[in-house]
């Protein structure tokens, strides 16, 4: 049994007959009454997302995880699947365990919790940035580099982010995973 003061990102708890990750939280001390955590809970088997608060002190059922690197390998028309980088064992999940499946590409190391009471995958953490090249994309015109406009355009992976006017098809860019957004542009 853990308290909301070991409560911190990534953590897995028991609540309401499920597993929830945590995704944020905040320990606010009001200038009167008592203090409290809020929080933003994930599912971890249905990926449906809540707040929650919780008063301070109060106890909370940690569920204890291993992180393992494991290699993104293909996808198909129901799951993900996923080699284990130590063992080579294979493990395939729904596209609801992935925070942002359309950044990840083949060949991709994420890391994968997992439950050690029954050894059963419980949520993929991507790396922060992935690096994409541009497969689809309106011609860049040279010198809009000034302004903050952007256009769509389509990475290696099938997924669409905004970029700025200046990305051409074949550029390569480094795109963080947790918004999905573009950063920069990678030189090579």
């Amino acid at each position: 049994m853990a308290s909301t003061s070991d409560i911190r990102n990534g953590m897995c708890i028991h609540y309401n007959h499920d597993i929830y990750k945590i995704i944020e939280f905040l320990h606010v001390k009001p200038g009167k009454g008592p203090a409290f955590v809020r929080t933003k809970l994930k599912s971890v088997t249905n990926g449906k997302v809540l707040d929650n608060t919780f008063s301070a002190g109060h106890k909370i059922e940690d569920v204890r995880v291993e992180t393992k690197g494991y290699q993104f390998l293909y996808k198909d028309p129901d799951f993900y699947h996923f080699m284990n980088t130590e063992d080579y064992t294979q493990i395939r999940l729904l596209e609801s365990a992935l925070d942002q499946p359309g950044l990840l590409k083949e060949g991709e190391v994420v890391q994968v919790s997992i439950n050690t009471e029954d050894n059963a995958p419980l949520s993929v953490d991507m790396p922060a940035h992935v690096i994409l090249e541009i497969i689809q994309t309106e011609p860049g015109i040279k010198g809009n580099t000034a302004t903050n406009s952007t256009k769509a355009a389509i990475v290696e992976s099938g997924a669409e982010v905004q970029v700025p006017l200046f990305i051409n098809e074949g550029d390569k860019i480094k795109v963080e995973t947790e918004k999905g957004t573009y950063k920069e542009r990678i030189k090579e």
